[in-house]
C-alpha cells in the first residue's frame, strides 16, 4: 500500500470534475492546482462511454463545453480542441451546434490530457472515504482507500460520481446477465451473439431507452425488438427558448433562493426539458424507421405505449415479462431473451455520498448555494458535491449547461475558506 497527501481531491473524472480542475489551473492559486488530483476508476476518461453510438448527438450546444461560459478566451474550450485537432473547417462546415457525443468524449480526453498541473490518476477506483479528525474532534480532512489498497489524505473532497442507475424492483430478481441497464449497454450488447435471433425488449421511454432501442437493430442483426413504456409515447423535449432560459447560470440563484416547495412545483413544470423527452431530429429518424418497417411489410420491431412490466420471472432460458395495459387493465405475457433498461438514475444522493454521510452522523445532507456540503462551522476540511443538487439548484444541475460557472463557484469557495484559514494549523490527526 502507498499513502499520498493531496489538498484536494475530486472523486471521478467526467465533465464536472474536468470543469473543476480546469477552473483551478485558471485561478490565481497554481499551488493549489499542484495539490488537486482527480481520481478516474477507468483506464481513460469516455463521457457517457456506454452509449457512445456513433451516431449520437449532444442536445446542448457545443458553447456550453467547461470553461467557453466562464472564460471564453481559455485554451480549453472545445473549438480550440477542434483546431489544435486540425477539425475546425468540417466542424464549422457542419453547421450545428451539436457536436457528435464521441466528439465531446474526446474534447474532454484532450482536456485532461492538456492539464499541466492538476494530475489525473486512471484505474483509481475509490472503495472507502473516512474522516480525519484532531483529538478533540474537530473535522480536518478525508482519508480515502483505493480498490488497489492505496490511500489518499486530502482536506477537502470533489465528489463528481453522477447519480447511480435505477433498477425497478420487478427486474432486480432475473439473472445479471439478462439485463443491461443503459449504463452497461455497449460494453454488455458487445458480448451477445450477433447472429442468433435474440429477442430484447426496451423498458423506457426517454432518449436513452430510444438509443438502445435503434442500436441494437445493428448490433444484434437478427433480432426483432420490442419497446415498451409507460406514457402514451415517445414525445419531444421541451425546447421553447423561453423555458430554455432556466438553463442558465443565473438561474440557479434565483432557483436557490425560493422556498423548498417552489423548487418543486417548478421542478415539476419543467420536467419534459431534460426527462422523459427525445431530441426532435432524433425522434423524426425513429418515427421514419418504423413507418418504413410498416409500409414495407417487415415488421421487425414493434412499441407498445401506455404499458407497464407488472412482473419478470425466467422460464427455462427465457424471460417472461407480464405487461399490463394501462388503458384496460388488461394482463398479457411477452417471452423474450434480454431486458434492456432505459429506466434512467436514482433520484436520491449516490450510495458513495449516503455512505459518507452515515460515517458523519448526518440525518440530512444539505447544500450551500456554492455545493458545499454542510458539516459545521468548526469543519476545516470540506466536501462539495457535483451533479446531485437539481432539488436545490435546478434542472440544470445533472447537466453540463453549468459546469463552467459552477467549477467557479466551488474554487472561489475553496480559496475563500483557505483565506480565512491562513496561519491556522489544525492539530495532527488521530490515528
Amino acid at each position: 500500500m502507498t499513502d499520498h497527501e493531496v489538498d484536494i481531491l475530486a472523486i471521478g473524472a467526467g465533465p464536472a470534475n474536468l470543469a473543476l480542475a480546469v477552473a483551478i489551473e485558471e485561478s490565481a492559486a497554481p499551488r493549489l492546482a499542484e495539490r488537486t488530483l482527480l481520481l478516474e476508476q477507468h483506464p481513460d476518461v469516455k463521457w457517457q462511454r456506454n452509449l457512445l453510438l456513433p451516431w449520437a448527438r449532444s442536445q446542448v450546444s457545443f458553447l456550453k463545453d467547461l470553461v467557453t461560459l466562464r472564460n471564453p478566451r481559455s485554451r480549453f474550450s472545445f473549438l480550440n480542441f477542434l483546431y489544435e485537432r486540425r477539425r475546425l473547417d468540417e466542424f464549422v462546415n457542419l453547421s450545428t451546434f451539436n457536436p457528435y457525443r464521441w466528439e465531446l468524449s474526446e474534447y474532454q480526453q484532450w482536456v485532461a490530457h492538456s492539464l499541466e498541473h492538476v494530475r489525473v490518476r486512471y484505474d483509481a477506483r475509490c472503495a472507502r472515504i473516512e474522516p480525519r479528525r484532531t483529538a478533540d474532534g474537530r473535522l480536518i480532512g478525508w482519508t480515502v482507500t483505493l480498490a488497489d489498497g492505496d490511500t489518499i489524505d486530502c482536506r477537502d473532497l470533489v465528489i463528481g460520481t453522477g447519480r447511480d442507475p435505477h433498477i425497478p424492483e420487478v427486474f432486480r430478481n432475473l439473472p445479471a446477465d439478462k439485463v443491461i441497464h443503459s449504463t452497461e449497454y455497449c460494453t454488455r450488447i458487445a458480448g451477445v451473439a450477433a447472429d442468433r435471433p435474440i429477442r430484447p425488449v426496451v423498458v423506457g421511454g426517454a432518449q436513452s431507452a430510444a438509443e438502445m432501442f435503434l442500436a441494437v437493430h445493428s448490433d444484434l442483426p437478427q433480432s426483432t425488438p420490442l419497446m415498451v413504456m409507460r406514457s402514451i409515447g415517445l414525445q419531444n423535449y421541451q425546447t421553447s427558448k423561453f423555458v430554455n432560459e432556466l438553463f442558465f447560470p443565473s438561474f440557479v440563484d434565483e432557483f436557490y433562493n425560493c422556498p423548498p416547495e417552489v423548487r418543486g412545483r417548478i421542478l415539476e413544470e419543467v420536467h419534459l426539458t431534460n426527462y422523459a423527452g427525445l431530441a426532435p431530429p432524433f425522434l423524426d429518424e425513429l418515427y421514419s424507421m418504423l413507418y418504413q418497417q410498416r409500409m414495407l411489410g417487415q415488421g421487425r420491431s414493434a412499441v407498445r405505449s401506455m404499458t407497464e412490466v407488472a412482473a419478470a420471472r425466467m422460464d427455462g432460458d427465457e424471460i417472461v415479462l407480464e405487461l399490463r395495459d394501462r388503458k384496460t387493465g388488461k394482463l398479457d405475457s411477452v417471452r423474450c431473451d434480454l431486458v434492456l433498461l432505459g429506466t434512467g438514475y436514482q433520484q436520491r444522493m449516490p450510495a458513495i455520498v449516503q455512505q459518507l454521510g452515515d460515517r458523519l452522523g448526518l440525518t440530512e445532507l444539505a447544500v450551500s448555494r456554492r455545493y458545499r456540503l454542510d458539516l459545521g462551522e468548526s469543519a476545516w476540511g470540506a466536501v462539495y458535491l457535483q451533479g446531485v443538487n437539481e432539488a436545490t439548484h435546478g434542472i440544470s444541475d445533472t447537466l453540463i449547461s453549468v459546469l463552467a460557472h459552477r467549477s467557479q463557484d466551488i474554487v472561489d469557495d475553496i480559496v475563500d475558506r483557505r483565506h480565512v484559514t491562513t496561519g491556522v494549523v489544525p492539530e495532527s490527526r488521530t490515528a
